[in-house]
C-alpha cells in the first residue's frame, strides 16, 4: 500500500477518504474548512492513495480539540481502517509511521479516545492492548483516555477535570459538536430541523475554537449529547435514530 500526506497545498484536490465520495459533498467542504486551519497547530493527515476509509489523523496533544493534559504527546484524532482495507496490516502501517513522526518530533508518545467496550466513531480497545496502549484516565461516562508512552518514566496523560464528570445545567437534548467529523455537516441539521417538527427541546453548540473545545464538559467533542444534563452518546444519528433514542431515553 502507498500512503500519501494530505497538506494545504494538496487538501483542495485530494480525497480525504471517510464514507463520502463526492469531494463537492456540504460534508467533505466542511471537514476540509477545519483541516486547513489544523495544518498550522502540526496536524497529520496521512491516508492510502487509494479512495476509501483508510487513514490516521493526529496533532500535537497540546492542539488537540479536547480537554485533555498530554504534554509533549501526539493525540490521535482518529485512525480508521474499514471495508475493503481491512485484514491486511495497514492500520499498523498508518500507526507506525505516526510513532516514527512523533519521536522524530520528540514526542512522549501518543494518546487516543476509546471506552473499555467498543463504541462507535472510538477505537477499539482491543486493538489498542495488541498494539501497547494502556488506559491513562477514564471519565464517568465510560470514556477512557489511553496512551502509548515511548519510555517508562513519561508521565500519564489525563482528562482535565472539567472532562472527568461529564454533565450539564441544561435540560432537553444539547448536542456539542465541531466540524472535524464530516458527519455533522449533514446530520446536525437533520436532528435540529427533525426535534423542532417533532417538538423536542433540542440545542446544537458548535464549537468552533481550541480554547472553547479543551474546557468543555465531555472528553468527546466531535458529537456530545446531552439530556436533562446527563450524557448520553457521541454516535452520529440520523433523524430515525434519534427518535428511537428519543423513545428510550424517554420511555
Amino acid at each position: 500500500m502507498e500512503y500519501i500526506q494530505v497538506t494545504k497545498e494538496n487538501l483542495e484536490k485530494e480525497h480525504i477518504c471517510c464514507a463520502i465520495s463526492n469531494n463537492k459533498d456540504v460534508q467533505v467542504s466542511s471537514k476540509k474548512a477545519w483541516l486547513l486551519e489544523r495544518f498550522d497547530d502540526g496536524l497529520v493527515f496521512l491516508k492510502s492513495v487509494e479512495r476509501g476509509k483508510c487513514f490516521i489523523e493526529y496533532l500535537p496533544a497540546e492542539n488537540a480539540w479536547n480537554p485533555i493534559e498530554a504534554d509533549d504527546y501526539m493525540y490521535i484524532d482518529c485512525l480508521w481502517v474499514s471495508g475493503a482495507f481491512k485484514g491486511h496490516g495497514y492500520s499498523t502501517d498508518l500507526l507506525e509511521a505516526c510513532i516514527t513522526d512523533s519521536k522524530a518530533k520528540g514526542k512522549k508518545g501518543l494518546c487516543i479516545l476509546a471506552a473499555a467496550k467498543k463504541k462507535p466513531f472510538l477505537a477499539d480497545p482491543k486493538y489498542l492492548t495488541y498494539k501497547g496502549f494502556k488506559v491513562a484516565d477514564e471519565a464517568d461516562n465510560g470514556i477512557q483516555l489511553w496512551y502509548l508512552p515511548f519510555s517508562d518514566d513519561d508521565k500519564c496523560p489525563k482528562f482535565k477535570a472539567c472532562a472527568k464528570h461529564p454533565h450539564i445545567d441544561k435540560s432537553g437534548y444539547i448536542l456539542y459538536y465541531t466540524s472535524q467529523c464530516p458527519f455533522n455537516a449533514k446530520y446536525v441539521p437533520i436532528l435540529a430541523e427533525t426535534a423542532q417538527q417533532e417538538g423536542i427541546p433540542f440545542e446544537a453548540i458548535q464549537i468552533t475554537d481550541k480554547k472553547t473545545a479543551q474546557s468543555v464538559p465531555t472528553p468527546i467533542t466531535t458529537y456530545a449529547l446531552f439530556y436533562n444534563g446527563d450524557y448520553v452518546t457521541n454516535e452520529q444519528m440520523n433523524a430515525k435514530k434519534f427518535l428511537k433514542l428519543v423513545s428510550k431515553v424517554e420511555g
